[in-house]
């Protein structure tokens, strides 16, 4: 067995090669505690709207924001993207959105209509995606353009949302065109994803 040896080539002692290995299991598994802290964020926004706490839900959703974002470049920087984390960062990130959404139409601050849309389509994409993995069709199924313009969206809108509630401020017209471009996008995402898996199933387009 080759001795470990630091970056100016010397024998690392067996002290130092332990605390390095427990250092990079400590960076590789970072963006998966990151996750697991905006998915724990979700109820914790629900509760805070409920209590009618707006500036402390909106304080708490932005820095669920930052760590998406903060997660996602540690696992890049440093390669240490892991089957779990792909697995927990959409659904954090898909948690956090539903819940805001489901609260803040509880609260009377959201159409309901447009929260039955979001809630539909999500739920007609995940149902697709597991028809196609049993009809065993090809893994990988990316998402679509429409799709991340619609998550933009639906992101924009709720910020606004708590931001304005935060304030005080009353709804107006800038609330309204994001309502309304949140449903446009939502159906348009919704209708692309299940042409996306009607072609896949009949093997004319292949997943990407």
């Amino acid at each position: 067995m080759v001795p470990d040896t630091t970056s100016e080539g010397k024998i690392a002692s067996p002290r130092s090669a332990c605390r390095h290995v427990r250092r990079l299991e400590i960076l590789r598994n970072l963006p998966n505690l990151i996750t697991l802290a905006r998915l724990v964020a979700a109820p914790v926004v629900l509760r805070l709207i409920l209590h009618l706490r707006y500036d402390a839900a909106f304080a708490v959703f932005v820095a669920a924001g930052f760590s998406d974002a903060l997660d996602g470049w540690i696992a890049k920087r440093w390669h240490c993207r892991t089957p779990l984390g792909a697995l927990l960062d959409p659904a954090a990130d898909k948690a956090l959105i539903v819940v805001v959404y489901l609260s803040l139409w509880h609260d009377g601050h959201l159409p309901g209509l447009l929260v039955f849309l979001v809630l539909l389509r999500d739920f007609l994409i995940v149902l697709g995606y597991l028809v196609i993995q049993l009809k065993g069709a090809q893994q990988g199924v990316g998402p679509i353009f429409i799709s991340k313009v619609n998550t933009l969206v639906q992101l924009a809108l709720i910020t606004f949302v708590l931001a304005r509630l935060a304030l005080g401020i009353a709804a107006g017209p800038i609330t309204t065109m994001l309502i309304d471009a949140a449903g446009l996008t939502t159906l348009w995402s919704g209708f692309a994803y299940l042409a996306r898996w009607a072609r896949v199933l009949v093997r004319s387009e292949p997943a990407l």
